[in-house]
């Protein structure tokens, strides 16, 4: 069929308070700003800004030139979550990305997470830095930044220019070479910069014109459409009064109608219903009351946002899939299409860690986070912690694998209480999924020295002391004496080795004055108790004695880093063994 130019899907993404929301609503406001009736079209999820809209606010910018891309769509879930969570067939949902920046505060870490996803999907993108209102001597005001930077001062154009490098500087550690947009030459070898204050409207249109500028330049191909089957990515699933379950849903190809079959995805694989309703909203300055702010329509073209009501009450839909219209004769093709499609192919091991998220793409950029680092993974699953995932977790043989990660999920009432029985699992919880790995990479780091400190006190440690002559308590049952520990550490219940090879008594306790002590290590001195020993016939005054290991010991040993000492008492001591037996603790 033939094809026409859609406009662009545009994603806004950028750390927490760095002005993402302000943008939006920035945008938002353009076109309503004098009241005009479908100005801008706010649908649910997402906000539509016609191309005529964009000629009027960028007139000044745009002389001679003319576009014909239709619009652009932005969607209207601001953030690196809706990025990751949504895509459409092949890949992101968006066409093109805003990433925003507050400019004094630089690159946060959901700004830097925004950039890997932006890299990993190859999506195009600009980078907004906002809050150059906040620069000090700006004069900021509702107007194109291209005509605005000439009017400042040349203290403030120097402050703004200091910002933008450190800025620019701070990117290209991410390996993003990026510019001032009015500097660049070529945008195919530089990421334009906007300057930008959403607060005040100042530069809002240099980055309108610059995200149409570029879709309409190198993403053309991209935007064709074909005015057949359409197809969506559902954004949201919500239960509504008087509706039933409904679909956001950004419609990215094709045409959908009312009545046609489509095919939708969720935990039990694919399902096939009917279109019952279209919604699609009036516009903006029209919406008045929640339950007449939609109006049915009998189809809707790519690119838009609409709410969608099936026929049918299908349980597990998932957000973040696509609705799929179904033409005659193709119900199995368009199965097996998603079926292929949605069928996670993330690897498993069954000693790996659980994870969890609240949609597909999210728990894809999850497992691919966690397969950079060389994280095994048991099971990968949508949906909130469930007492099965506790239970599950707890089997795991691996001490440091017995964790979940879960990406914007709660904890079930059921995972609740299995978890105040558990000690030893441990959930890490956030929304922002390198964080999440970035926090279990930490704790590992922890964990591990934990483990070894147990191990260290479980494992019998090479260990010397010498019995000082002036500090013999008691001669026998049990022998009491004063020692020095030469080297490693020494407990009770520890035989001891002579330098003749033969086994002598065992420590029975450890006191430091009044107190009784578990260990007592090199350079320390001590009174020791030593049962089945007389002084002056097993053992002497000044007479150095070894803790006694055996081979099982050293190959426990093996496993564990000792120090210098430690080392030179364990070769000792296998020195001694191999008097008698020279194949000893091979």
């Amino acid at each position: 069929m033939p094809g026409r130019i859609r406009q662009p899907i545009v994603s806004v993404l950028g750390h927490v308070d760095h002005g993402k929301t302000t943008f939006l609503d920035r945008i938002r406001g353009t076109g309503v700003v004098k009241r005009e009736a479908g100005g801008i079209t706010q649908h649910i999820g997402a906000t539509e800004v016609p191309i005529d809209v964009i000629y009027r606010v960028c007139g000044p910018l745009i002389g001679k030139r003319n576009f014909t891309v239709p619009g652009l769509l932005f969607i209207d879930t601001p953030g690196h979550h809706s990025f990751i969570t949504l895509r459409s067939r092949g890949g992101s949902l968006a066409d093109i990305a805003i990433l925003v920046i507050d400019i004094n505060e630089g690159l946060m870490p959901q700004g830097i997470e925004s950039i890997n996803i932006l890299k990993k999907n190859r999506t195009p993108f600009i980078i907004l830095a906002n809050k150059i209102d906040r620069i000090d001597g700006w004069l900021s005001q509702d107007r194109p930044f291209a005509l605005s930077v000439h009017e400042q001062s040349a203290r403030a154009q120097q402050k703004l220019d200091e910002k933008i490098y450190k800025l620019i500087e701070n990117l290209y550690s991410y390996g993003i070479p990026s510019e001032r947009y009015d500097r660049i030459s070529d945008f195919t070898k530089n990421v334009a910069i906007v300057p930008a204050s959403a607060k005040t409207g100042e530069g809002i249109a240099d980055a309108l014109l610059m995200v149409v500028g570029l879709a309409q330049r190198f993403l053309e191909d991209n935007l064709m459409t074909e005015e057949g089957p359409g197809e969506g990515t559902i954004l949201e699933i919500k239960e509504e009064k008087g509706l039933g379950t409904t679909l956001d849903t950004i419609v990215y190809s094709g045409i959908m109608k009312r009545g046609e079959k489509v095919a939708v995805w969720g935990k039990n694989g694919v399902s096939i219903t009917k279109i019952k309703a279209i919604l699609k909203p009036k516009a903006l300055d029209e919406i008045r009351d929640p339950r007449e702010n939609f109006k049915r329509v009998e189809e809707v073209s790519a690119a838009a946002g609409v709410k969608i009501v099936l026929q049918e009450k299908l349980e597990g839909l998932l957000a973040g899939t696509t609705i799929r219209a179904v033409s005659p004769g193709q119900e199995e093709s368009i199965r097996q299409q998603m079926k292929e499609e949605y069928e996670m192919s993330i690897e498993t091991d069954e000693n790996g860690v659980i994870i969890k998220a609240d949609a597909l793409g999210s728990l894809e950029a999850l497992a691919f986070e966690l397969k950079a680092i060389g994280i095994p993974i048991k099971r990968a699953e949508i949906g909130p912690i469930s007492r099965r995932d506790i239970v599950d977790a707890a089997t795991i043989n691996d001490p440091l694998r017995r964790v979940i990660l879960a990406f914007n999920v709660g904890l079930l009432p059921a995972a609740r209480e299995e978890m105040s029985e558990q000690d030893d699992i441990t959930i890490f919880s956030d929304r922002v999924v390198y964080k999440i790995v970035e926090d279990y990479e930490q704790w590992l780091e922890k964990r591990k020295e934990e483990l070894e400190n147990q191990s260290r006190e479980e494992i019998t440690y090479p260990g010397s002391i010498m019995i000082l002559p002036d500090y013999i308590f008691r001669i026998s049952k049990p022998a009491i004496v004063g020692v020095r520990v030469l080297a490693g550490r020494i407990k009770p219940e520890q035989r001891l080795l002579k330098e003749d090879g033969r086994v002598v008594g065992r420590i029975k306790s450890i006191r430091d004055g009044d107190e009784s002590l578990k260990e007592a290590i090199a350079g320390q001195q001590v009174a020791v108790a030593i049962e089945g020993v007389t002084v002056g016939r097993q053992i002497i005054a000044g007479e150095v004695l070894y803790v006694n290991l055996t081979e099982g010991d050293v190959r426990a040993l093996k496993k564990v880093k000792l120090n210098y000492d430690e080392q030179e008492i364990l070769d000792k001591v296998i020195q001694i063994k191999r008097k008698e037996d020279g194949f000893w603790g091979m």
